[in-house]
């Protein structure tokens, strides 16, 4: 099976939404378990052999994105995997986020 490769903005996207989910409770296993759901996720795209998706060429080129519960996964294809270049909370301004952030 393939699996989802995580650019380092989507690793740190990826910390800020545990911290953020770990405030309200104090309760890091709650955290683990949604992340862990979410990693389980971009795996599962990985796995297919067609594009998934909708494709965001306003936000950056060969971006695409996908919701998962109120985050939305941006990702690539690049070469022979699946990339994960973001993952936002899905109300926020998207188009202003990617105007002030450069995936890396």
């Amino acid at each position: 099976m393939n699996r989802a490769h995580f650019r380092r903005s989507a690793l740190r996207n990826l910390a800020d939404l545990r911290d953020y989910l770990v405030r309200p409770s104090s309760n890091s296993r709650v955290a683990r378990k949604f992340i862990s759901r979410l990693r389980a996720y971009c795996d599962h795209l990985a796995s297919f052999p067609f594009a998934m998706g909708k494709e965001r060429p306003e936000l950056a080129p060969n971006l695409r994105s996908i919701a998962f519960e109120n985050y939305l996964i941006f990702f690539q294809y690049t070469r022979d995997r699946l990339e994960v270049v973001n993952i936002i909370e899905g109300h926020r301004d998207v188009p202003q986020y990617f105007s002030l952030t450069k995936p890396e």
